[in-house]
């Protein structure tokens, strides 16, 4: 089903009928509303204007529209921000972050935890048995502009309290956190500082835990707004819209409490967010990467219940990049077809109508301002038609091919970064995107996730290998492809005993002894045979390993020194290879894990859902679908912004 964000405390009360009707007529079915309503809803402290919003719901309701439902959270009014000024979080520079926006609190205020609990009990009070509510959404973005840690008294109590239930004694936060190194040693829990102002570089033991604390304080924030939502509005579901590129808090551990999981999906954004080079955002600008909202859709299928929303599509050109152009003709129309062939049960654009106004008045809708369809309102409205012709799509099931990613990998990376480019996101899309390359469905797991009925496992990079995690790798049948840093540290962030790969030894024998950043134009040459016997040559970039260890290497680089060793099914990769490299690796360790495989164009994707298979063409060239292929949708010569469906 298709759905939309919608504000009606923006638009005269007399314009809602006739959105509601003009909704019905796109093919919309779900209506978004009141995320950013909280100054509506009370004006004052403690005094409540509920008439507008029950006439908003109750309109949208007659014309037989489901609404999702919002808590208020994500932007706290001026009012409450006089009473409680400690609400408002501190950024790294110990600046307070202040009103005039939205996201402006930080999860440790005792007073904004009892102000949110109020709000969200008032709001679920009122609209849990509504007919019209069908669901809810918590917050929202959370994290949104670098608001998940903040620096303030109350984040450092509350960290304090955190390290003392976490290591019960000063002696044991100093040896976990190697505090004898620079006479960092600690003997009260008090004497904890914020790892932020320090002269150089904070102990990266201590900023792991800060930020593990952090992630910890998200989770524990929507679990109540989860659980006020359960109590007051029974039988509906509770979702949370989570963002792209986004590593700053662990999704998964949020998500064990959602009944599945939502995403904000901007591909032409993200093309600036993601470590594409410059001509490879030039040139997917207006189409953006064919992996970049697939990649997130695979990732937030697998947050919680094997199903997801996308809560906000991109319906034209945003306000909020580097620069922000207009999609091509057919884009809007192919990045809701590829949500839809990944899993999503709904897809909903954001927003119904452009608003004149405000921070996001450049941001496109459904509509124009002159309230007439957009470009966007039109391609949205031909794929509520396409869905009715197509019925109900087959349910989401597992895949051959896993890959395991993990947001305390991104913490680890980016504290220890050793190399300026070695950006884990990176390392992680550009894994998935030569998965893709050969047309492959894709489940991206949880480190510590079962791989039982999977034939290939990929895992970019994991630094720390959890005892879950360390079950799941020696209980799996698949081929297992790690690539480098992969075991390289403790829980505690030092290095393992045994040096890295660590834990991994136990399945591969072989230790890292030295490792090298390589700066921008500076590679190693690689050359050997993959896993299929095949002669294989190329380069590695960003990051190279020197191993000791007595298994014979498949592939070597020139100065003689091993690339990549397999024993048994599990393989490890010691460099980040150039992309054709890494395309022909992860080909050869699919193929060898008895994974069919297909050639596509750089500019072309397909994904399999039940007896469907759909192709999305991204690209400047056509593209034919084979002959013995059943058409229910497109053209058997695909188009450059087209797409085709086929049984």
């Amino acid at each position: 089903m298709l759905g939309v964000c919608y504000y009606p405390e923006h638009w005269p009360e007399s314009w809602w009928p006739e959105d509601a009707k003009k909704m019905r007529e796109v093919g919309i079915s779900f209506v978004r509303i009141a995320e950013f309503a909280w100054s509506r809803i009370e004006p004052e402290a403690g005094r409540f204007a509920w008439a507008w919003l029950d006439r908003a719901i109750d309109t949208l309701h007659k014309h037989g529209l489901r609404v999702v439902m919002c808590t208020p959270t994500a932007t706290p009014p001026k009012w409450l921000i006089e009473q409680f000024p400690g609400i408002v979080p501190l950024d790294e520079q110990g600046r307070a972050r202040g009103f005039g926006s939205r996201r402006h609190y930080t999860f440790s205020s005792p007073d904004w935890l009892r102000e949110s609990r109020r709000i969200c009990e008032i709001v679920a009070q009122r609209y849990g048995a509504h007919p019209g509510v069908a669901g809810w959404q918590t917050d929202n973005e959370y994290g949104c502009h670098d608001t998940v840690m903040s620096y303030g008294r109350h984040d450092l109590e509350a960290f304090q309290g955190w390290l003392r239930q976490r290591y019960q004694t000063p002696q044991q936060l100093n040896e976990a956190w190697g505090n004898v190194f620079w006479s960092m040693e600690l003997t009260d829990f008090a004497q904890v500082t914020l790892p932020n102002l320090t002269v150089t570089q904070a102990n990266p033991a201590a900023a792991l835990d800060f930020r593990r604390f952090s992630s910890e304080q998200v989770t524990k924030y929507d679990a109540m707004q989860a659980a006020i939502i359960r109590k007051y509005s029974p039988g509906r579901w509770v979702t949370h819209n989570f963002m792209g590129f986004f590593t700053e808090f662990d999704h998964f551990l949020l998500g064990d409490h959602l009944d599945f999981a939502s995403w904000d999906s901007y591909p032409l954004g993200f093309v600036e967010r993601s470590g594409l080079d410059e001509a490879e955002r030039t040139r997917w600008a207006e189409t953006s990467h064919p992996d970049i909202a697939p990649f997130h859709h695979d990732l937030y299928r697998g947050i919680a219940g094997n199903k997801f929303w996308v809560m906000e599509q991109q319906p034209g050109p945003v306000n909020w990049a580097p620069w922000n152009p207009v999609p091509k003709p057919g884009m809007v129309r192919i990045w809701s077809w590829e949500a839809l062939a990944h899993g999503a049960e709904v897809v909903s654009y954001f927003r119904w109508r452009q608003v004149p106004f405000a921070q996001e008045q450049m941001h496109a809708g459904l509509n124009r301002p002159d309230r007439t369809l957009s470009v966007g309102g039109h391609e949205a409205m031909e794929v509520g038609k396409e869905l009715f012709k197509l019925g109900v799509l087959a349910p989401s099931v597992q895949s051959s091919v896993a890959l395991v990613y993990s947001y305390e990998a991104a913490w680890m990376t980016k504290l220890e970064r050793q190399g300026q480019d070695f950006i884990y996101s990176d390392v992680a899309f550009r894994y998935y995107t030569a998965l893709r390359r050969m047309g492959l469905n894709v489940d991206i797991v949880r480190p510590g996730a079962s791989l039982k009925g999977y034939k290939a496992v990929v895992v970019p990079c994991l630094p720390y290998i959890s005892p879950e995690a360390m079950s799941a790798f020696r209980e799996t049948q698949a081929q297992i492809l790690f690539g480098p840093r992969s075991g390289a540290k403790t829980h505690d962030f030092a290095i393992s005993p045994q040096l890295p790969p660590g834990d991994l030894q136990a399945l591969i024998a072989l230790k890292v002894t030295q490792v090298a950043s390589l700066r921008p134009g500076l590679t190693a040459a690689v050359a050997g045979h993959d896993a299929s016997g095949r002669e294989q040559a190329g380069k590695a970039w960003r990051w190279r390993e020197w191993v000791e260890t007595e298994l014979q290497p498949q592939m070597t680089f020139q100065d003689g020194n091993g690339a990549l060793f397999t024993q048994n099914n599990v393989s490890y990769l010691a460099f980040w290879p150039q992309d054709d490299l890494l395309q022909e690796v992860i080909r050869a360790h699919v193929i060898a894990a008895g994974v069919q495989t297909m050639d596509l164009p750089e500019h072309v994707r397909v994904r399999r859902r039940g007896k469907l298979t759909f192709a999305f063409n991204y690209g400047p060239e056509s593209w034919n679908i084979p002959d013995t292929a059943t058409l229910v949708l497109g053209e058997r010569e695909i188009k450059p912004q087209q797409l085709s469906v086929w049984e």
